[in-house]
């Protein structure tokens, strides 16, 4: 059997539609998943940890990874910069990892168009209300801050037409297990299965 190469995932969703909870989900069930741990300009918060959260460098560090393509996708958010590393993910993907990138849609268009076998699923909430509800009851944000995310989260959930998969988050358990199945979808697609069992390929067909 040979060295089966991981699978490139894109989780996309608008703020209060659960992403995050999923993904973490994932991660405590599946070792042999990783969520890709992108770099930033910003300082670092309390509790975050470099390497772990993010990859925390200078301005000067991000524009110098930026003219040396080292992004697969990169952006810039009012006065800081995130990114995605090309190397950090190859080495997971070589190893046999399946890597999720937590991403937005512009940064899903980037990834796209230098990986185009990447598999890319948008998270939505199970109604306007709903959401509405999540981002109230956090207690973090005021009335005003509430109002720009809810119609931040109608502009980016427009954009769910130009992902593989849609799962609705309605139902925790539900939702995870679809994530579940749209990975072990992709590891059983024609191109995985012809290198994970060429040998067995190669013997029938003699």
């Amino acid at each position: 059997m040979s060295q089966v190469r991981g699978n490139l995932f894109i989780l996309s969703a608008p703020s209060g539609a659960g992403k995050s909870s999923l993904i973490n989900a994932l991660l405590e069930k599946h070792t042999d998943m990783q969520v890709s741990v992108s770099h930033t300009t910003r300082a670092p918060r309390p509790g975050e940890q470099n390497g772990v959260h993010y990859h925390f460098v200078t301005p000067e560090s991000f524009k110098e990874l930026i003219a040396n393509d080292d992004f697969f996708e990169w952006a810039q958010v009012f006065d800081n910069y995130y990114g995605t590393s090309k190397a950090a993910i190859e080495q997971q993907l070589e190893n046999g990892i399946d890597v999720f990138l937590d991403i937005d849609w512009q940064g899903a268009r980037q990834v796209r168009d230098l990986a185009p076998d990447v598999t890319t699923i948008f998270i939505l909430p199970p109604s306007k209300d709903e959401l509405q509800s999540r981002l109230t009851n956090r207690g973090q944000d005021s009335a005003e801050v509430i109002a720009s995310r809810m119609e931040k989260a109608q502009s980016e959930s427009s954009h769910y037409d130009e992902y593989d998969y849609v799962v609705v988050n309605d139902d925790f358990n539900t939702a995870l297990n679809e994530i579940e199945t749209i990975v072990k979808a992709t590891r059983l697609s024609l191109n995985t299965q012809k290198i994970k069992h060429s040998a067995l390929i190669s013997e029938l067909l003699k």
